[in-house]
């Protein structure tokens, strides 16, 4: 428990990563009472993003690539924290914050040549500037789009997470 949470009187209430599990993770509760931090899925993973957070569980970084969604670290969990059978449904999308380059009148559309889901528009504002939309329908959640923003305005996030950003 962190002392902030201590001193906040949060207790009992599990935090909620604010980067996304694995796509295969059971739902949370049962997920950090499974998970061990053994690694396995971390050096099971052909992408290289699954990482250990501060905890030592499971979070997806797409700073270091994408994730493909192979299920591969799934196969590799001996505790059943990842698994195929039992996983919350996926709910994690791209966000984009006010940092943006676009936002703020350069061009740049690096998340939007990046996403193969063409989930990320840009739509032309009478002031000249062209904002990011992202399309939470055609976003799959891969991250294709973080580890190519120049200045990290771009996460993905689960979707209980998500803020709203106006520009």
């Amino acid at each position: 428990m962190a002392r902030r949470d201590l001193f906040r009187g949060r207790l009992t209430r599990p935090r909620r990563p604010t980067v996304p599990r694995p796509p295969t993770a059971i739902p949370e509760a049962d997920f950090l009472a499974a998970c061990d931090g053994c690694l396995a899925c971390v050096t099971a993973c052909p992408e290289g993003v699954v990482r250990l957070d501060a905890d030592r569980r499971p979070v997806l970084q797409f700073v270091h690539g994408t994730c493909t969604f192979c299920d591969l670290c799934a196969a590799a969990c001996p505790t059943g924290a990842l698994a195929t059978e039992g996983a919350r449904p996926w709910d994690a999308r791209a966000e984009i914050a006010g940092n943006c380059l676009a936002i703020g009148g350069v061009h740049c559309r690096s998340c939007g040549d990046a996403c193969d889901e063409r989930a990320v528009s840009f739509v032309p504002r009478p002031d000249g500037r062209f904002l990011p939309i992202i399309d939470v329908d055609r976003c799959t959640g891969c991250g294709a789009c973080v580890g190519v923003c120049p200045v990290t305005a771009v996460a993905v996030r689960p979707a209980g997470a998500l803020r709203e950003v106006r520009a």
